[in-house]
């Protein structure tokens, strides 16, 4: 998998309209609102990544533009529709998510649990197809799975068993995917090679990817737009080149830090000044 390198999206493709938006967004659990009266783009065929510190909304935002969430006021527009009166067949057809954690049902192996993500592709009148084997086929060589589709997923390390919950949900067949915190509990060895996948998915085939993650730099080093999260809305959302400085760090994370441009990559790169040792040791 080639080693990915910072893009520029392009503001003048002719996109269209966003293919995923939030307008006036609410957003509660029980009576706490957690986000309030928030709109929001989503670019198309862009890697967008939702920052933030913990409790700030990320999760919640993702799982009201994946309808897991249903809105205390406003709307979030799928493709040009209101995405609650949609069918959700029709849903899973345009967008794919991948939750925080997921766990596959124990013995089940790489290959079935992709074949669950052509789930939405079957009718009562087309059940099993040769075209979803060969769509499996693909996907599993597509993610270098292939070799392990018969291996349970639960013997999977982390990086191999996050690619397989990504191939699943590559097998629905959606330009969109939504994913939950994707490098949560993987070394920094898994952490690259998921995100390498994503970019490529992103490079090669145009999807449209938004995901959070927690690690800033990693965050800066693949995304084309950047959300950062802050007091229940968006503080500010651009390319990461153009609004990740340290005055953004302080008031999103109350940390001091300095931002230099990464050596590799050219990408905005925080060094935190930790509150005990703020000067660093003498040599």
């Amino acid at each position: 998998m080639p080693t990915s390198s910072p893009r520029s999206p392009n503001a003048d493709s002719p996109a269209d309209l966003p293919p995923l938006q939030g307008r006036g967004l609410t957003l509660e659990y029980g009576r706490q609102v957690v986000i309030e009266s928030l709109d929001v783009d989503i670019p198309a065929a862009q890697i967008t990544v939702l920052v933030g510190s913990n409790g700030c909304g990320k999760s919640t935002l993702l799982k009201a533009l994946a309808r897991l969430l249903k809105p205390a006021q406003g709307t979030v527009v799928l493709n040009g529709a209101d995405i609650q009166r949609k069918p959700t067949v029709q849903v899973a057809r345009e967008l794919a998510v991948l939750p925080q954690s997921p766990v596959a049902p124990e013995g089940l192996t790489v290959e079935q649990l992709v074949r669950m993500g052509r789930y939405p592709h079957q009718t009562w009148l087309q059940q099993w197809s040769r075209a979803d084997q060969d769509a499996v086929t693909a996907i599993l060589h597509a993610t270098d799975l292939h070799a392990l589709k018969d291996r349970g997923v639960d013997a999977l390390s982390g990086g191999q068993r996050q690619r397989a919950w990504i191939a699943m949900t590559l097998a629905q067949d959606t330009d969109i995917l939504l994913l939950d915190e994707p490098t949560t509990y993987l070394d920094l060895a898994h952490q690259i090679e998921v995100l390498d996948l994503l970019d490529a998915l992103n490079a090669d085939h145009g999807k449209t990817i938004v995901m959070v993650l927690h690690d800033l730099n990693l965050a800066a080093r693949y995304a084309h737009h950047m959300i950062a999260m802050h007091d229940r809305g968006i503080f500010a959302q651009g390319a990461p080149a153009r609004i990740l400085d340290a005055p953004l760090v302080k008031a999103v994370f109350d940390l001091d830090c300095h931002v230099i441009a990464d050596p590799l990559y050219g990408t905005p790169l925080c060094i935190p000044i930790g509150r005990r040792r703020r000067n660093p040791p003498e040599a």
